[in-house]
């Protein structure tokens, strides 16, 4: 019986409770899922808010732990073509929660759908003189997220119109002194993207988790002449978990809140930002999910993929991700689209016994030059 501005505002202040530390008790999924499918069902009745406030509830929603669920990519699919329908009626906050709510859904939306929507509503605010602080940060991470998924496409084009945009909204705070550590890292990785000065200095708080901790342990294991630097900050960029630095890789081991409701296959906006920075910093890029890590042997195929890596001379700076088709033996890399099925299988006693053993008794060379 709930009328569209009803379903809005519930939704709303769920997420707004649920990202204000409210934990997500049963009742309140519960809750959730019995309200999207009005979503859908009502779609063409939303005014321009509502569509915000909805869309910018959902992104909270997973982001702080929602569990992906049909509905959610339904309330989301039914939602977006509004977006460009009413592009004209939304008013500057709006917008940035809308640039903002669909950079945080990361892959679940379609980088053609982005690009569209953000061309059209991004010019209404750049120019703005009257945009608050926040909503200018909100605007500019999710436009960063745009140009990021825009790179990581193989030979797509690059789109100048919203970097233009970026820039601008840039310049806007460049005299600002945020104290909020998110704030500085969003002016931090413009600053980076941009090729400009960074105006503030980041201060990042590093967490290292067991799976890390213990993939680091078996890669030295393995590879004991290897260089393994942990939670290196790059460019003043947020740090990366292991950084192989004779090699310029960087290896994200990549738990559940890198994804869109947890689901090791829908990377969110926050994790494609971080990995585009990275690989326009120089540095070739390792993901690897905590579920491929759960046990030694799991762990050891991670492990022979990247003496793969750091044996074969690198000819660009792409992304690699461990994190599916294992069982196929596939190997996928945007290195110049290339390609490779190839991979060594060694215990840490077999590593050893072949770096000991006479040249004549191996089996295939290897680069010693880490």
């Amino acid at each position: 019986q709930f009328i569209p501005q009803h379903i809005a505002n519930l939704l709303w202040a769920m997420a707004k409770l649920v990202d204000n530390g409210q934990e997500q008790i049963p009742e309140l999924n519960e809750a959730v899922a019995a309200l999207l499918p009005h979503v859908n069902a009502q779609k063409d009745q939303f005014i321009p808010q509502h569509i915000a406030n909805l869309l910018w509830a959902m992104a909270k929603l997973v982001d702080n732990g929602q569990e992906q669920i049909p509905e959610v990519n339904e309330a989301v699919a039914a939602l977006l073509p509004h977006v460009t329908a009413q592009k004209d009626q939304f008013i500057p906050q709006h917008i940035a929660n809308l640039l903002w709510a669909m950079a945080k859904l990361g892959e679940l939306v379609e980088l053609n759908v982005v690009t569209s929507t953000f061309e059209s509503l991004v010019y209404r605010i750049s120019k703005n003189p009257q945009l608050p602080q926040q909503e200018i940060l909100m605007s500019l991470w999710g436009v960063m997220v745009c140009c990021a998924r825009l790179s990581l496409v193989p030979n797509a084009n690059k789109n100048n119109v919203l970097e233009k945009h970026m820039d601008d909204l840039f310049i806007r705070l460049e005299n600002t002194s945020p104290d909020n550590k998110e704030e500085q890292s969003i002016i931090v990785m413009a600053a980076s993207w941009l090729g400009r000065a960074c105006p503030v200095v980041p201060h990042y708080q590093t967490i290292i988790s067991k799976p890390q901790a213990d993939f680091r342990d078996q890669l030295q294991l393995c590879i004991p002449s290897l260089k393994i630097e942990e939670e290196k900050s790059l460019n003043s960029l947020p740090p990366v978990d292991l950084l192989l630095p004779d090699h310029n890789i960087a290896i994200e081991v990549q738990g559940s809140s890198h994804y869109v409701g947890g689901d090791f296959k829908t990377r969110n906006g926050s994790t494609l930002l971080k990995i585009a920075l990275l690989q326009k910093s120089g540095f070739e890029v390792i993901e690897i999910t905590v579920n491929e890590l759960g046990n030694l042997n799991s762990m050891k195929l991670c492990i022979d993929r990247i003496k793969t890596r750091v044996d074969t001379p690198q000819q660009g700076h792409g992304s690699v991700s461990l994190k599916r088709g294992w069982a196929d033996e596939e190997y996928v890399t945007t290195d110049k689209g290339r390609q490779s099925s190839d991979y060594c299988y060694l215990t840490a006693e077999e590593h050893l016994e072949e770096q000991t053993a006479k040249p004549k008794s191996k089996k295939r060379k290897r680069n010693n030059s880490q």
